[in-house]
């Protein structure tokens, strides 16, 4: 079948509108993700910064048979399942009381985007010192309530669920305004035809308003997920990987494998493994928007 000329017409001037942009990706984006792919196959470290000879898969193979790696990646997904899940629930909860709420709604939601608009390092600076051991505000309170000084940064057990709670106070306001829109595009009929049926408040939360609300859900967890696994900020300002290996993400292990272990060649293919990850979350996003189509 012939396609009509109008139609050729707005295809050429598409790509013509969209050549630059496509054009500076490819060359702020694209360059340095094929160059990162041929330091991951070669032989390159900072004390013989050469490409050749090229080993192939031979770093992939040496980052994977380090215990290290898949205790990297144990700690990377259980801190993104946590932290995922913590932002979820309050998040949800807060947009929940937020759609309730009538008066001073405004303030309400520029107060929640605070957090969201501060950088994660700053973040982690702020509390680093309010829970630092001996003169952080936090210990301070603990002692004043007759509570021992704890080392929330220091102590291995804590360190994990104590960065993901501080990545939950910054990230909960995103995943609010995601579900508050969601919440307050949802339509009225389903609820008033369920008070005319007896239905109580926690019914129609759980017949009504889960199920309608669970692209908008998706969408949110899909996005903190892929923010969570690429998280890098607020390990190497809070703890640097420790006590030990105790908060060493993924992207973490591979910062120390090649600038602290000189390889850069298996820092590369240790952070193509997470861009793997990455991406296939990436997909998994794309596919849920299509099926919410």
């Amino acid at each position: 079948m012939r396609v009509p000329a109008f139609a050729d017409r707005d295809w050429r001037t598409g790509w013509a509108f969209a050549a630059p942009g496509l054009l500076t990706l490819a060359v702020v984006m694209g360059f340095p993700l094929v160059y990162a792919g041929l330091i991951s196959l070669s032989s390159l470290t900072l004390l013989k910064p050469m490409l050749q000879p090229f080993v192939g898969l031979k770093n992939f193979a040496t980052v994977m048979a380090d215990p290290l790696f898949w205790s990297a990646l144990w700690l990377t997904i259980k801190y993104s399942l946590v932290t995922v899940l913590g932002e979820f629930v309050v998040g949800l909860g807060i947009a929940l009381m937020l759609n309730r709420t009538v008066t001073m709604k405004p303030v309400y939601f520029a107060v929640l985007t605070i957090p969201m608009a501060m950088s994660p390092v700053s973040v982690a600076l702020i509390w680093r010192m309010l829970l630092q051991p001996n003169l952080g505000i936090a210990n301070q309170v603990m002692e004043s309530l007759g509570l021992p000084r704890i080392d929330w940064l220091g102590n291995a057990d804590l360190a994990l669920w104590t960065m993901a709670a501080i990545d939950i106070w910054q990230q909960t306001s995103f995943v609010v305004l995601i579900l508050a829109a969601g919440l307050a595009s949802l339509p009225r009929d389903p609820y008033e035809a369920a008070e005319v049926d007896g239905a109580t408040p926690l019914q129609q939360f759980w017949y009504i308003t889960l199920p309608m609300l669970r692209p908008v859900a998706a969408i949110a967890v899909i996005i903190q997920l892929i923010n969570e696994f690429r998280t890098y900020d607020l390990p190497y300002i809070l703890t640097k990987g420790g006590p030990g290996n105790a908060t060493e993400v993924l992207s973490f292990f591979a910062y120390r494998r090649a600038f602290l272990g000189l390889s850069l060649n298996e820092g590369a293919a240790a952070a193509f493994v997470l861009l793997l990850i990455v991406l296939g979350l990436t997909i998994l996003f794309f596919a849920t928007l299509e099926r919410r189509r």
